[in-house]
């Protein structure tokens, strides 16, 4: 590993310190998706084939992590194993500083991923599905931080848009007010994640990746250092049942009611509700989009190291 010659804080791995310094393609990855958002031993197998995907396309993988205290930019095969098969806990932004104090090992929230991949220059990052306005936040004021990371943070962010458990429109509205340009890939309609389309129209689309890359030169030029959401719908072919969905989630809600779970803990007991009671079809869902995603960013991240 090498330190960062950005921040001596972060350790690069040699892959990706090489891919830094030759103006490759890279495309950085999240870890909560494999620590907390899979399933053993599915989520070490997806960990290894979301990393072959971008190595099959030439485009360098940046797995992200805090292992012992230390930012890693990148993880090597023992890494991967250790973000998969340990118990880890799940850093935010505001974990970071805590987490290397103590010399904790921390899996990456989007919010903490997006922001050490911008630390090291890296600019797309692939993910599952964007963070947001929860429902009830109005009195909870529960709010993902990806939402203001992205805000100060020059990165772009494939995502299959939001799970419909949120306030989309509520995330939507936060995006704006943050200056946070949200751009449809090859649609006009904001996903929900599990389906292609949630009832919201967005302002912009593009239809290639190499629009993407336009647009990032651009905000560059134009910007505040803000980030880029880039809407990337599930194929159609890969969707869940909109019919099924629907029932699936009215379901997960009326059983928080009747649990009397509330704030934080609402979003936790639906998803969890909602993979049982889809008998596991939500989850393969969640891999195939998650999947696309890194097939997207990979093109995109392409296309920017071409304008660079």
């Amino acid at each position: 590993m090498s330190n960062s010659p950005v921040n001596p804080a972060l350790h690069v791995s040699d892959e990706v310190a090489s891919a830094l310094a030759d103006n490759k393609p890279i495309v950085a990855l999240e870890s909560t998706i494999i620590s907390h958002g899979l399933p053993r031993p599915r989520n070490y197998e997806a960990a290894v084939e979301f990393e072959q995907i971008l190595r099959d396309a030439g485009v360098t993988p940046a797995t992200i992590a805090i292992l012992d205290g230390v930012p890693q930019i990148g993880l090597d095969a023992d890494g991967v194993h250790r973000i998969a098969d340990e118990d880890l806990a799940k850093a935010s932004v505001r974990d970071l500083p805590i987490l290397a104090a103590s010399g904790t090992s921390g899996a990456t929230t989007v919010a903490a991923t997006a922001h050490l991949a911008a630390m090291a220059g890296i600019r797309v990052f692939a993910t599952g599905g964007l963070g947001g306005v929860h429902r009830g936040a109005s009195g909870t004021f529960d709010e993902s931080a990806d939402l203001s990371t992205l805000a100060v943070t020059p990165i772009t962010v494939v995502s299959a848009g939001v799970k419909s458990v949120l306030d989309i429109a509520a995330t939507l509205e936060r995006l704006e007010t943050l200056s946070v340009p949200v751009i449809g890939y090859g649609t006009t309609v904001f996903p929900s994640f599990w389906l292609r389309e949630s009832a919201y129209t967005l302002d912009w689309s593009v239809e290639s990746a190499r629009e993407v890359a336009a647009v990032m030169r651009s905000q560059d030029q134009l910007g505040h250092g803000q980030g880029i959401v880039v809407a990337n719908p599930v194929p159609l072919v890969q969707q869940w049942d909109p019919t099924e969905h629907d029932r699936v989630l009215l379901e997960a809600l009326a059983a928080a009611d009747a649990a009397g779970v509330h704030g934080k803990a609402v979003t936790p007991f639906l998803l969890s509700f909602i993979v049982g009671a889809s008998e596991g079809r939500s989850l393969e869902v969640n891999l195939d989009l998650a999947r696309n995603n890194v097939r997207v960013a990979a093109q995109i991240a392409t296309e920017w190291s071409l304008l660079e």
